[in-house]
């Protein structure tokens, strides 16, 4: 009598779970990777062979000559990405944003953005907002030798609005940039 409860749940939970743990996921992976191979495959950007990052994954470029990211509470590590966790009261966070913004302020002559200073819900976000960008962009022309008007220009072009004119904020993509830059205004 008991078997004959038994024997259809088995039969039910070994079906279910080569359905969704096996079929689903394998039909879901042979639909991205034929219709998005490349956000599939982590939007990984290559430049001569080599892989040189993500376009949805934060790096750290400290270098004058490059547009710097956000700050990141993991150190840009993608195996331990998270926030600090600090509220708004917190006294380390305060701190933290403080020094940020003395050396934003040092390294580009005047004060930062709120996304200059704070860091993302992940700590890799790969985007800045425009107005970061802006705020940078005299320290980048400097170390560079050109004009500023040049390096705004490709700050403009860089720029990446709403999906479909509605969801999220405009932002620039800071390797995207920086790749723009190296190859438009090679560093000296």
């Amino acid at each position: 009598m008991l078997m004959t409860h038994l024997r259809p749940a088995f039969v039910m939970l070994a079906a279910f779970t080569l359905l969704t743990g096996v079929a689903y996921p394998l039909a879901m992976t042979g639909v991205a990777q034929g219709l998005f191979p490349a956000a599939a495959n982590g939007s990984l950007i290559e430049r001569e062979g080599m892989m040189i990052g993500s376009d949805l994954i934060g790096q750290a470029f400290a270098a004058p000559g490059y547009l710097h990211p956000r700050p990141s509470a993991s150190g840009y590590n993608a195996a331990g990405t998270g926030a600090t966790n600090l509220g708004p009261t917190s006294a380390v966070l305060i701190a933290a944003v403080a020094d940020q913004q003395a050396a934003f302020t040092a390294a580009n002559g005047g004060p930062g953005p709120i996304d200059a200073v704070t860091t993302s819900g992940s700590g890799l976000d790969p985007h800045i907002s425009p107005e970061n960008a802006d705020a940078q962009a005299s320290r980048i022309a400097t170390a560079r030798g050109v004009d500023v008007a040049l390096v705004q220009g490709l700050i403009d072009n860089a720029i990446e609005g709403q999906f479909f004119g509605l969801y999220g904020q405009r932002r620039v993509n800071v390797l995207r940039l920086n790749l723009a830059l190296d190859a438009a205004y090679p560093a000296p």
